[in-house]
């Protein structure tokens, strides 16, 4: 039963909690995530236009992303019209699943309305044990950045093979590690994704955003061709082509 704090508090606002039927019990928890983030608890993992805070519930860590109040238009959009970018990640996280390409297990989401208006969103997973994220491979030395290349490139196979294409697949978006079995890679950040048929040209073009000396390039192409059944070398020009049109290129340390 819900606590008496909750039912009042609904006659205030309305707030939608979606959760995974294994994290039945963490409905309280995540009914007061909005007022945990504004007493600041948990570990901040980072602040931004959205938040991230690690929390540990009855000794297990989960991440936490509140999203940003969105402007008076889009309030009443995602009020009525859009689903929020909480359950977009979601939803998206379980396709990503479901085809097993990896993320961090999606445990529910929170949406949160005002007035009839929406307000903000929370979207909550278990914590990745992936230490690294993609751009660590500029700055420290991995004795298999290469095998953590090929990987990238077989996982964004997968990806677009089931036509699903991470709009905001940056360097800080992919993170990996190396386990016994192989590379394990995480891809987080999933509220924007396109969703349709990704032929050769918009494969690479997906990648523009993520850094790549022609080495690390060469590597994800030859993969990414593989499994796609492109011309390794076309992939790999494309993919040169369309990074060089990026600002901010210069980072890529060639």
């Amino acid at each position: 039963m819900k606590s008496l704090k909750y039912i009042i508090r609904g006659f205030l606002s309305h707030r939608t909690l979606v959760l995974h039927p294994e994290y039945k019990a963490m409905e309280d928890f995540m009914q007061s995530l909005p007022e945990r983030f504004v007493a600041g608890e948990g570990e901040l993992v980072y602040k931004g236009r959205n938040e991230l805070r690690r929390f540990f519930y009855k000794g297990q860590a989960f991440v936490v992303k509140s999203f940003h109040r969105p402007n008076f238009i889009n309030r009443f959009v995602y009020g009525i019209f859009r689903p929020s970018k909480a359950k977009r990640s979601f939803v998206h996280a379980k396709m990503f699943l479901n085809i097993g390409v990896g993320t961090p297990f999606p445990v529910g989401y929170l949406n949160v309305r005002k007035n009839l208006l929406f307000d903000r969103s929370y979207y909550v997973t278990l914590a990745s044990d992936c230490p690294y994220v993609y751009n660590d491979l500029f700055y420290q030395e991995f004795d298999y950045a290469d095998e953590v290349l090929r990987e990238v490139g077989r996982v964004t196979a997968r990806l677009h093979e089931h036509g699903y294409a991470h709009k905001d697949y940056g360097r800080g978006n992919i993170l990996f590690k190396k386990t016994t079995d192989g590379i394990k890679i995480d891809i987080v950040d999933l509220n924007r994704m396109s969703i349709g048929p990704m032929d050769m040209k918009a494969g690479c073009k997906n990648l523009e955003r993520l850094p790549a000396t022609p080495h690390m390039h060469r590597l994800i192409a030859e993969e990414y061709a593989k499994i796609r059944g492109f011309n390794a070398e076309a992939c790999y020009k494309l993919m040169q082509e369309y990074r060089s049109s990026q600002p901010g290129k210069i980072n890529d340390l060639y």
